[in-house]
């Protein structure tokens, strides 16, 4: 858990918020006008609320943006006493969107960001406006999986069964780079001490890592299904897929398919645009902020009075 007055020298500057109804200290960050339109912004594996700090300005300057550290990253607690399994998360983030009172949101989602919405959304779709999506996917389509893991779920399965993975995950305040880099981003400029101590610093010893090394076990051992199954059974799927959307991918990702992520999006969204970055990899939002955030700007004024 980071120090809530760190700002790692001016590169993150905003004021810390923290929401405490979920049986631990949930850090999140709430810029811009409290009447404009919501964006929720969601990260992933292992990554914190810093990784949206270049879109932040920007987009606050009209709209409402919220972006919330999830269980076990960045200035949120990491509970040893929980469960890190996407219903945790899931259940995490609509205690404080009942905390915040939100409706009419509009999500960003990369990596976890993306199934932590769709299982939200589905359940609770009357507060939901539309949905940005980069490098993920929403798990609701039927398209069928490649039949070999990406180079990420390679090295995770690897250790896994080797019992290892405990160990090379539990130790990401000094592995972070390395292991951020199997998952690929591009944009190697970006990296410089503030950025390293921005992400690692999260992880001072194993029991901080235990919702980095659950995130990728949540996927591997297909733990999220029944939680996706019940969302099909409880949520309405037509509804979801009825709301605005688009993707944007960075084709260099070596965690998720590309190709597969794409016929997952279209078959849910199959009139909704696909943007695709052919330089930028998993972590695009470090690879080409620019273009992601002109993108968020363009899809709420096309959907500001959907």
């Amino acid at each position: 858990m980071i120090n809530a007055s760190e700002t790692f020298n001016g590169t993150w500057s905003f004021k810390a918020n923290f929401f405490n109804g979920n049986g631990f200290v949930q850090h999140y960050i709430d810029e811009g006008p409290k009447d404009g339109n919501p964006i929720i912004m969601l990260h992933g594996e292992p990554t914190w609320g810093y990784i949206y700090r270049n879109f932040i300005p920007k987009l606050s300057n009209k709209y409402r943006v919220i972006v919330p550290d999830l269980m076990g990253f960045g200035k949120s607690e990491t509970p040893q006493d929980k469960e890190y399994t996407l219903k945790t998360h899931v259940e995490n983030l609509t205690g404080l969107i009942k905390y915040l009172n939100l409706n009419n949101i509009t999500f960003v989602g990369q990596d976890w960001g993306g199934p932590i919405t769709s299982a939200y959304s589905i359940r609770n779709i009357d507060c939901v406006k539309g949905f940005v999506l980069i490098n993920t996917l929403f798990g609701y389509s039927k398209e069928p999986r490649p039949k070999n893991l990406t180079p990420w779920f390679q090295w995770i399965k690897k250790h896994y069964e080797a019992e290892t993975l405990d160990g090379i995950l539990g130790e990401l305040g000094s592995t972070l780079l390395s292991v951020m880099k199997i998952p690929n981003f591009t944009n190697n400029k970006v990296i410089n001490e503030n950025w390293i101590n921005a992400y690692s610093s999260q992880f001072p010893d194993r029991a901080s890592c235990k919702g980095a090394i659950n995130f990728p076990l949540d996927a591997l051992l297909n733990r999220i299904v029944p939680f996706i199954i019940e969302g099909l059974k409880e949520g309405d799927l037509k509804s979801l897929c009825s709301k605005p959307a688009v993707l944007a991918y960075g084709m260099q990702d070596k965690a998720i398919d590309p190709d597969y992520a794409i016929r997952d999006f279209k078959a849910l969204f199959p009139s909704s645009k696909v943007i695709q970055m052919p330089n930028a990899g998993h972590y695009s939002q470090e690879d080409d902020p620019q273009t992601l955030t002109k993108l968020i700007e363009n899809f709420m004024l096309e959907n500001e009075k959907v």
